[in-house]
């Protein structure tokens, strides 16, 4: 393949600040493909601050102010707070070491996802988890982790074209854990975890690629029609093998199930839902979060609920501004963890998203054009890295580099080559986008970009800023 040169620019758009005011306007358009029909977050200033890394050395801010309340708590005392409680005020920028350890941990159980995911086409476990349950994050190197794993999830994308190795149907997408009995003295809690991986098989990009926004009607006895999601991430979430004697249920049936049980199992105790994802992987957690929050799974009783989490890398947009309004009504925190390159963070709705779109006249007066309902728009607080490399523009996306700058605070990094010509960005997508598609006509078992060595990962790094933006 021929070696690509990609200017990056010093005047980028992603890292301007902008005001409630004022967005850019981005001339891209990304086409849509519908399925067939099937029968208040507090708002803090929205100035984004940055934290610039010197030219030689490359610092992650990990230190707490001086007036941080858990600055010298533990997590069994402050994991209200770390779990998003106030909407981590303060905790973000700097980044607040327990909060990076938190995020690092959480991560780790979502490339757990990937670790034990079986890509031998050759395998009988092809496409789906190498393991059993009891002893998955043994053979991952996770045995210390203080979880056990309790369920695996299935997920059967209705979409009816050939995957790499035979019929279409139902892949190990991820699995849930709980705390033992020893973590919840260390945790301060029982944590009930989610964790989903990011996209593999063919059906999956498609439904990645999908742009069209469908009412997500989740609750039976209010189907609320302005809550809109996008249709391919809600075709994975809620599509089953009813066709099939011996069938999977849909991802969604497995999942609140499995909830239900485990919150009934440790009713009384102190709980927590935490859920987990990369790429494709977070849109199903925040799918799932506002489900459970949607139906009152986590209620326990009418003045109490048991906090729900989700914890997003490299994710999508999922829905309209009428979820994410929603979301935050149902009080689901999100901390979205991104990278300012990566164009999947930018989907669905690149040009036509809720931020471009909307127009604050002052704070008496609020304006929106008549289409922004049906515009695409991020939910939850967003901690923002920068990293590139030139030799390997899929890096942008990678799980393991994002959880590699966050465990290393320090890092050296090679000498920035940006030159004034915009439109960078773009040119990251296509060839992103390109390599996917390419391989999806050929019908080729896709490069797992964000499975690459942590070697790999420290050697590229052009850049890194810490950015907090509380959408």
């Amino acid at each position: 393949m021929a070696s690509m040169n990609i200017h990056m620019p010093n005047t980028n758009l992603n890292h301007v600040a902008f005001s409630e005011t004022t967005r850019p306007l981005r001339s891209v358009c990304i086409g849509q493909v519908c399925l067939p029909k099937r029968t208040k977050l507090a708002t803090a200033s929205p100035t984004k601050q940055t934290v610039v890394a010197s030219p030689v050395v490359i610092e992650v801010a990990a230190r707490a102010s001086s007036g941080s309340s858990t600055s010298t708590t533990s997590l069994s005392h402050s994991w209200r707070e770390i779990q998003g409680s106030d909407n981590w005020e303060n905790l973000v920028d700097p980044l607040h070491p327990l909060l990076r350890q938190e995020i690092i941990r959480y991560g780790d159980f979502v490339k757990a996802c990937y670790n034990a995911f079986d890509l031998d086409p050759n395998s009988k476990r092809y496409l789906n988890c190498k393991y059993s349950k009891r002893n998955m994050l043994r053979e991952i190197g996770m045995e210390s982790s203080g979880y056990e794993v309790t369920k695996y999830i299935y997920a059967t994308p209705d979409i009816n074209i050939p995957i790499q190795n035979g019929e279409s149907c139902g892949r190990w997408i991820g699995y849930v854990a709980v705390a033992t009995d020893e973590a919840v003295k260390r945790l301060g809690r029982r944590d009930i975890i989610i964790t989903f991986r990011g996209t593999v098989t063919n059906p999956e990009w498609v439904a990645n690629l999908m742009s069209s926004l469908t009412p997500a009607r989740l609750d039976p006895h209010n189907e609320r029609p302005d809550v809109k999601v996008e249709s391919g991430f809600l075709s994975l979430y809620t599509s089953d093998e009813s066709d099939s004697r011996f069938g999977l249920g849909s991802c969604r049936e497995q999942l609140l199930s499995e909830v239900s049980r485990l919150l009934n199992k440790y009713k009384g105790e102190e709980l927590s839902i935490t859920l987990a994802g990369h790429s494709m992987g977070s849109s199903l957690a925040l799918l799932l979060a506002y489900d459970i929050t949607e139906l009152g799974l986590n209620r326990v009783n009418s003045s109490m609920k048991t906090p729900v989490t989700v914890f997003s890398f490299g994710g999508p947009r999922v829905g309209n501004p009428g979820f994410k309004m929603r979301c935050e009504e149902l009080g689901v925190k999100v901390l979205r963890i991104v990278n300012v390159n990566d164009p999947i963070t930018k989907m669905p709705g690149m040009v036509f998203n809720h931020e471009n779109f909307r127009v604050l006249g002052s704070e008496r007066l609020s304006f929106e054009f008549p289409w922004s309902c049906s515009c695409y728009a991020h939910v939850g607080v967003e901690l923002v890295l920068d990293f590139f490399n030139m030799q390997n523009p899929s890096c942008v996306h990678d799980l393991g580099t994002y959880i590699s700058l966050l465990k290393c605070p320090k890092r050296p990094s090679m000498e920035s080559q940006r030159d004034n010509q915009g439109g960078d960005f773009v040119n990251k997508a296509k060839v992103l986008l390109s390599n996917i598609i390419s391989a999806q006509n050929l019908n080729l078992q896709l490069p797992i970009p964000w499975r690459s060595s942590s070697t790999t990962a420290e050697s590229n790094m052009v850049n890194l800023q810490v950015q907090s933006q509380r959408t």
